[in-house]
C-alpha cells in the first residue's frame, strides 16, 4: 500500500495550511506561474491539487475539531478562524487561478478523456463566482455553526438522568407505551423549546443564499445550487420525476407496513412513539455495548464480506480515525471526512448502541473505502466522486452486510435486523422526496414567511408522511423538518441519496446472483473517484442511472419480496 503523503516538490512538507501567510504565496505563485506548453499546464494542475489537498485537510481537522467538542472555545474559534479569515481568501485566490487555467491557451491540449471533467466543473465554478458573494457564503457558514451549536446542547432531563438526543432514541423502542411517550414527548417538546433560533437561522439562511443566486446571474437557488453541485446529468424536472415515483411506488408500501404495524401492536391508531418498537414485544435490538465492540464486530463482519475491504477497515483503527460514541456537547448526525493530504479517512457519529448505529457504522465505513480505493487518484477533484454516486458506496454496504449480521445478533435478532432495514428504506426514500420537495419550494419562494413555510410542510407530509396521528403534538409535527441537518448546512444536499439508494439496491441484486462479482463491480466503480461523468461511474458498476417510477417498481417488487421472507 502507498505510504501517504506523496512527496511533493511545490508544497512544503511543513506547511500549516491554517496560516494564510503561508497559503497566500504559493497560490499566488501558482496564478502568476509562465505557461509554454500543455506539460506546464498539466505540472500546474498536479501542483494545485497537492496544494489544495493541504487546504483541504486544514479545513477538515477544524470542522471535525468543532464537531467532536461543540462546546470547547478554542475548537469553535479555530474553525471560525478559518471561516472568516483564511476560507475567503481562499475562494477568491481559487477562482483566480480556475480562471487562469480555463482561459490557458493550452486548455484543449490536455487529453479531454483525462481532464474533460474537471475542466467541466472548473469551468462552470469560474461562470458562478462572484466576489461579493464571498462575505455571504461565510456568514451563511457561521448560521450552520450556530445551528449545531445549539442542536449539539440539547439534552434531556429523564426519569432523573440526563441524555443526548442519540442517547434518547433507546427509550422509544421500549415495549412499555407510555414510557415510549413520555419520552418521545420530551424530545419533541426539547426540539421545539428552541424552534425559534432555529427558524431564524434559517430565514437568515434562505435570504442570503438567494441573494447569492441572483449575485450570480440565476433567477433562484435551486437553479444556482444546480449548476454549483455540478448536476451535468439531471435536472429539477428529473428530481421532480423521483418525487412522483416515491409518492406513486413507495408511499402505499408504507402505509401498507403501517397498517400490519398498527394490527401487530393492536392499537386503533399509530402514533409517532409506536413506529421504533418492536411489534412482538421484543426488547430493542442491542448490537453492541460501546464503541470498542462496535469497531471489533464491524472488521469481522467486513473481513466476511470481503479480505480487502475488512483490511480497508483495520487501517482506521487506533489511530485518529474514529469518533463514534455520542456525548453532550458532541453535534449531532454521523459523517465521514476526508484528509485530503494524508488521504486517510475519518469517521464521526453518535453511536448509543442501536441497532441505527451498526447501520451508520457499515455506511460510514463505505465511504471510507471509497476514499481509500481512490486515494491513488494524482488530482484531489477527482478523490471526491459527485454525492449521488458517493452514496452508492455506503448504501450498499448497508445492504451487503446483510448476511453477516449474525456477527452481532443471534438469527432471529439478525433476521428483526434485516426487516427493519429494509422497511426503513421504503420509508427513507419517501421522507427524501418529501426534504427535496420541500427545498424546491423555499428557493423558488424565497420570500415567504416562516408560517407559510410551517404550512407547506405539513402538505407534503400529508402527501409523503405515513398515517400517523400527531394529535396534541401539531406545533411540533410543523417544525419536523427543523431535525434535517442538510436543509441547513448543505441546501439541495439529500436528493443525491434517493439516487444513491437505488444504485445501492441494484448492487444489492447483483450481490444476490454473485457475490464475488458485485464486489468486483464495487471495488471497479469506487476506484474512478470523481474522475468519470455520473452515468458513467453507474455503468462501472453495471449499474442503471435512472430514477423515474418503473426503476422504483422493479427495486421496490425485490423489497417486498424479501420482506416477504422475513417474520415480522
Amino acid at each position: 500500500m502507498t505510504n501517504y503523503p506523496l512527496p511533493n516538490d511545490f508544497v512544503p512538507s511543513d506547511l500549516d495550511a491554517l496560516d494564510w501567510d503561508q497559503l497566500e504565496p504559493l497560490y499566488t505563485a501558482l496564478v502568476e506561474r509562465e505557461l509554454r506548453c500543455a506539460g506546464c499546464l498539466q505540472q500546474l494542475l498536479l501542483d494545485r491539487s497537492e496544494l489544495d489537498a493541504a487546504a483541504s485537510e486544514a479545513q477538515a481537522n477544524v470542522y471535525i475539531r468543532m464537531t467532536c467538542h461543540t462546546d470547547d472555545e478554542d475548537a469553535k474559534n479555530a474553525f471560525l478562524h478559518f471561516v472568516e479569515h483564511v476560507e475567503p481568501k481562499l475562494k477568491d485566490v481559487s477562482f483566480r487561478l480556475d480562471r487562469r487555467i480555463v482561459q490557458c491557451p493550452f486548455v484543449d491540449d490536455l487529453d479531454q478523456e483525462r481532464y474533460g471533467v474537471y475542466l467541466r466543473n472548473l469551468d462552470a465554478d469560474v461562470k458562478l463566482f462572484r466576489e461579493e458573494n464571498i462575505p455571504l457564503q461565510t456568514d451563511d457558514t457561521k448560521l450552520g455553526q450556530q445551528y449545531d451549536e445549539v442542536c449539539g446542547a440539547m439534552t434531556v432531563e429523564f426519569d432523573g438522568e440526563e441524555y443526548t438526543m442519540p442517547q434518547m432514541g433507546r427509550f422509544v423502542q421500549e415495549n412499555d407505551r407510555s414510557v415510549r411517550e413520555r419520552a418521545w414527548s420530551s424530545i419533541m417538546e426539547r426540539r421545539y423549546r428552541d424552534h425559534e433560533p432555529i427558524d431564524g437561522f434559517f430565514d437568515r439562511m434562505v435570504s442570503i443564499r438567494d441573494q447569492v443566486a441572483r449575485n450570480a446571474d440565476h433567477e433562484n437557488y435551486m437553479e444556482y445550487a444546480f449548476a454549483a453541485m455540478h448536476r451535468f446529468d439531471y435536472t429539477p424536472a428529473d428530481c421532480q420525476e423521483f418525487h412522483r415515483a416515491a409518492r406513486e411506488i413507495c408511499v402505499p408500501i408504507h402505509h401498507e407496513l403501517n397498517r400490519e404495524r398498527a394490527r401487530l401492536l393492536e392499537v386503533d391508531v399509530l402514533r409517532p412513539w409506536d413506529l421504533e418498537v418492536d411489534v412482538h414485544g421484543r426488547a430493542p435490538l442491542r448490537p453492541f455495548d460501546g464503541a470498542d465492540e462496535l469497531v471489533d464486530r464491524t472488521s469481522r463482519l467486513f473481513h466476511r464480506m470481503d479480505g480487502s475491504l475488512g483490511e480497508m477497515f483495520d487501517t482506521m483503527r487506533g489511530g485518529d480515525s474514529l469518533d463514534l460514541e455520542s456525548r453532550k456537547g458532541k453535534a449531532p448526525g454521523g459523517y465521514q471526512y476526508n484528509r485530503d493530504r494524508r488521504r486517510v479517512p475519518f469517521i464521526f457519529m453518535n453511536a448509543a448502541g442501536l441497532q441505527r448505529d451498526l447501520v451508520t457504522m457499515v455506511h460510514e465505513a463505505g465511504h471510507a473505502f471509497h476514499s481509500i480505493l481512490s486515494r491513488d487518484e494524482p488530482l484531489v477533484a477527482y478523490r471526491h466522486a459527485p454525492i449521488e454516486f458517493a452514496e452508492v458506496a455506503s448504501m450498499s454496504m448497508e445492504l451487503l452486510a446483510h448476511p453477516f449480521l449474525e456477527e452481532f445478533y443471534d438469527e432471529e435478532a439478525a433476521n428483526r435486523a434485516r426487516r427493519a432495514h429494509l422497511e426503513d428504506l421504503v420509508r427513507t426514500l419517501s421522507w427524501i422526496a418529501q426534504i427535496d420537495a420541500f427545498q424546491h419550494w423555499i428557493y423558488t419562494h424565497p420570500e415567504h414567511t416562516s408560517e407559510q413555510r410551517d404550512i407547506y410542510w405539513l402538505e407534503l407530509d400529508a402527501l409523503y408522511g405515513a398515517d400517523v396521528s400527531w394529535e396534541g403534538f401539531e406545533a411540533q409535527r410543523a417544525k419536523a423538518w427543523h431535525r434535517q441537518l442538510h436543509l441547513f448546512n448543505v441546501p439541495f444536499y439529500y436528493i443525491e441519496y434517493g439516487i444513491a439508494q437505488l444504485g445501492a439496491l441494484q448492487l444489492w441484486m447483483q450481490y444476490r446472483q454473485d457475490r464475488g462479482q458485485a464486489i468486483e463491480n464495487y471495488r471497479r466503480a469506487m476506484t474512478l473517484g470523481g474522475s468519470r461523468p455520473l452515468p458513467e461511474l453507474f455503468e462501472a458498476a453495471e449499474l442503471t442511472f435512472d430514477f423515474g417510477p418503473g426503476t422504483m417498481k422493479r427495486l421496490m417488487d425485490e423489497v417486498q419480496g424479501e420482506l416477504a421472507t422475513l417474520p415480522a
